[in-house]
Formats: structure tokens, sequence, C-alpha cells
């Protein structure tokens, strides 16, 4: 009898040892570098206290506050400057070229050999000074036999006349008919014209005489010779022997906007005498002032444009011709605003503003910036009223160099700031100093180009971090 079969379980197997052993170290060496990195963190957090920690109270104490409101009695040095009441000149400028006032190609009126030329290539002469001198031997030829003719024909018509008479008498005594009479009357006429004619040939000979001198028919300066001595020149010739240029007085041609012509106009029809003053390519150096002559008679559709014509005198030959510059024409000018530096003038987006500095009702604390006594409203005295600045909508009606004129929201005598604004609130604490007289034209400069404020007047104008004061 067979046995029953005993089942064998297979054993479950047992971890691998190797593997045991190799992850145990592994996880070993992660553990020292989060250690690391946890000191370094730590590190890094104290050292950064440890800097910064100081910081506020001093900042604080310092500028009192971000934008500088002047919280614990610190200031903001600015510079000022007084409005004034005045008129500014309005001037139209556009870009301009020289023109000669007169410009004469000289031409020969006779043909002839050129024997002879009397000027230098950029010579300035005077009208009527001889500049050539062409053969005149053929032409004095002619003028000769002109007066010969005339001789011959003066003799016949004396013979013609005489005859007249004796067929007027026979005539009268009937001896002749009076066909006869008049035919020898009209034969003493035909010899009277030809008398007529030759004293014509005769002065157009002398006066082919004169041609032969060519003089210079204005005042100017000469160009390059286009013809040399000895070659033949003709009437017909096209190109001329010389240019002569007017450069005294000389005009510029430049053009405006349409816009600009009814007021131009009106000043020209009432008889005013615009001034008009060109500058040199960089607009830096005034060349020379003259006056408006006239306006062209019509609009260029395609550039909306309209051309002027300007004169100068031009007494020290700054102006040549197809020089270009820059025309600046006084139309006319602004009355009665309130003038201040370009500089004081900003802007954001409820338009322009100025700082406007003014006496505060609150003392100043004894601890205050001192300033400077004279120009300088916030003194440090302790008891003084301190300065403080204020943001002023204003209308800005015309900027011409170093002068921006504003017609609404600014009173004559009022100080504003003109810099420093960069760090300013709507009632900051300043430390205000006067503009030294030399500034006048660096804040002119700095008024062409004004710089944009991207704050609103109304709401706290944004400012840089206030640094620590080295003032005592």
């Amino acid at each position: 009898m067979a046995s029953p079969a005993t089942e064998v379980k297979p054993k479950p197997e047992s971890p691998s040892p190797t593997r045991t052993d190799a992850e145990a170290p592994r996880r070993k060496g992660h553990g020292w570098i989060w250690l690391i990195v946890l000191a370094a963190l730590a590190f890094g957090i104290w050292h950064y206290r440890g800097i910064f920690s100081s910081t506020p109270a001093d900042t604080t104490t310092t500028s009192g506050g971000r934008g500088g409101r002047g919280g614990a009695g610190g200031s903001v040095p600015v510079t000022v400057a007084t409005a004034t009441k005045g008129d500014i000149p309005v001037y139209l400028r556009a870009p301009g070229t020289v023109a000669a006032f007169n410009t004469v190609t000289v031409h020969s009126r006779v043909d002839g050999q050129l024997m002879s030329v009397a000027f230098k290539e950029g010579q300035l002469v005077h009208e009527g000074e001889v500049l050539a001198e062409i053969d005149p031997r053929p032409y004095q030829v002619q003028l000769e036999q002109a007066e010969g003719q005339l001789a011959h024909d003066q003799a016949l018509l004396k013979d013609a006349q005489l005859n007249a008479q004796r067929y007027t008498t026979l005539y009268n005594e009937g001896v002749l008919s009076q066909q006869q009479a008049n035919t020898q009357q009209a034969q003493a006429g035909q010899y009277e014209g030809a008398i007529k004619t030759d004293q014509g040939a005769i002065d157009s000979a002398k006066l082919n005489i004169t041609y032969c001198r060519i003089t210079a028919p204005i005042t100017g300066r000469i160009g390059l010779r286009l013809v040399d001595a000895g070659n033949i020149v003709h009437a017909s010739d096209q190109n001329g022997l010389i240019v002569i240029t007017q450069l005294q007085p000389i005009s510029v041609l430049f053009s405006l906007p349409q816009d600009d012509l009814m007021e131009v106009n009106k000043q020209i029809i009432a008889g005013a005498q615009l001034t008009a003053e060109a500058y040199d390519r960089d607009t830096v150096t005034k060349l020379a002032t003259g006056k408006l002559a006239t306006i062209d008679n019509q609009i260029d559709q395609t550039t909306d444009t309209y051309k002027l014509k300007a004169v100068f005198g031009n007494e020290n030959n700054a102006l040549f011709p197809n020089q270009f510059v820059y025309v600046r024409m006084l139309e006319g000018s602004k009355k009665g605003l309130t003038i201040v530096p370009p500089a004081a003038i900003q802007r954001g987006p409820q338009g322009t503003f100025v700082y406007v500095v003014t006496q505060s009702t609150t003392p100043s604390p004894s601890s205050g910036t001192s300033g400077n006594s004279k120009g300088s409203s916030g003194s440090g005295n302790s008891g003084a009223p301190a300065s403080i600045v204020n943001i002023r909508q204003v209308t800005v009606d015309i900027t011409e160099g170093n002068q921006a004129g504003i017609s609404a929201g600014l009173q004559p005598g009022e100080t504003v700031v003109i810099d420093g604004m960069d760090k300013l609130q709507d009632g900051s604490k300043v430390d205000a100093h006067a503009a030294p007289p030399s500034s006048d034209a660096s804040s002119g400069a700095s008024g062409a180009a004004p710089s944009t404020s991207t704050a609103s007047p109304s709401a706290k104008q944004p400012s840089a971090k206030p640094k620590k004061s080295s003032k005592p």
C-alpha cells in the first residue's frame, strides 16, 4: 500500500544581506548633507539680521520716512526760484536754405575771340568793373564802312534836294509837268531814308564795340571761370563766361506750417517788420539777423506748408549760397505771464504741476537741519516756522529757452522748487536754498526736455529709498 505523498513547501527567501549592508551607508551620507545645508541657512539668516537690524531706525530718524515727509524733523534739501511776471517772445522755427539775392550768368553779347580776362576766380567785383575783353577790330571795320556809306548817301541827298527845287520852279513856270516834279521830290525822300539807315549801322557798330568790353552787371562774388582767354565765344553760348552771385544782401528761403500763415500774413499786411535770425546746423551759433521780406502766394499741398523769404545784410559774409541754416522768426510775444525756470514744471497723469514752497504753521523742531540763512525758509532755529511744499496744478502757455510762461495756477512772487524734487510729496518739509545766478542757463537747458512724472498730483509722489543723512 503506497504511502501518501507529502507536499514540500518552499521556504521563504530571506532578504539578501548584501542589499541591507549597501543601503545603510547611503542613508548615513544623506544625513550629513542635510545637516550642512541647515547650518548654512541658519548662518545666513543670522548674518542678514545682524547687518540690517539698525537700518529702519536710522532712516526714519534722518529723512522722516519714505518720501521725505519730515516725520522726525528731517527736511529735504531743494533749490528754489521765485516766479516773476513778464513777457515771453514767441518764435517760429524752421530749417532753411541760403540763396543768393541775385545770380547772374555773364554771356558775351557779340561773337569774337576772347582777348583777355581781367578777374580772378572768387574775386569780389563791383558793378561796372571790366571782366573780359573781346577783339573789337571787326566791329571797328564795320563802323568805318557805315560812316562811308553815310557820307555817300548824304551827298546824293543834297543833289536830289537841289534837283527837286529846280523841278518845282519849272513846274510853276509851266515848263514841266507835275508828275516830273513829284518824282524828283520822292527821290530826295529816298536818300533821306538811306541816311537814317546808315546812321543806324553806325550806332550798331559802336554798340558792338562797347559790347567787346564785358563788365560786371551786379556787385558780387565771381565763381570759377568757364572760358579761358584765346577761345572764340559766341552770343549763343549756353554756359556763359562766368557766374556772379550777390551776397550782400542775401536771402534765406524756409517753410512754415499753414497753421501759422494767418498770424504772419496779418502782420505783413499791417506793415510790421518781422525779425528773422539764422543759426548754424547745430542751432547754437547765430550767424545773422535780418527781416522777413515776403511770403509765397500759394500753399504746397504735398507738405501743407508755405514758403517765406527773409533778407539778411550779411556784412560779415557768414551766409553762403546753398548753405543749410535754421531760421528763428519772431512772431510776437505772450504778455503778462508768470515766468519760472522750465525745470520747475513737472508732469503727471493729471497734467502739469509745480512744487510751491510755503511756510508751515507748525514750528520746526530744534533738531531740524540748519539750512542756508539767505534763501532758506526752513532754518534749524528752534521754534521757527518750517518750509513745506504743496503740489499746485498750473497751465503752461509757452516755453522758450530758459523761461516757462504760466497763465494759470501760480502767482508772481511765489517760490517754486527747481531741483531736488525727486523725494518730495505734497506737504514734505524742505530745506530751501535759492538758486545761484549762474544756474539760469542750466535750468533753461534742463527745461528743454522736462521730466515726466508718473504719479498723480493729488496722490503721494513715488520717491527713491532715502539714504542716511551726512549732516549732523
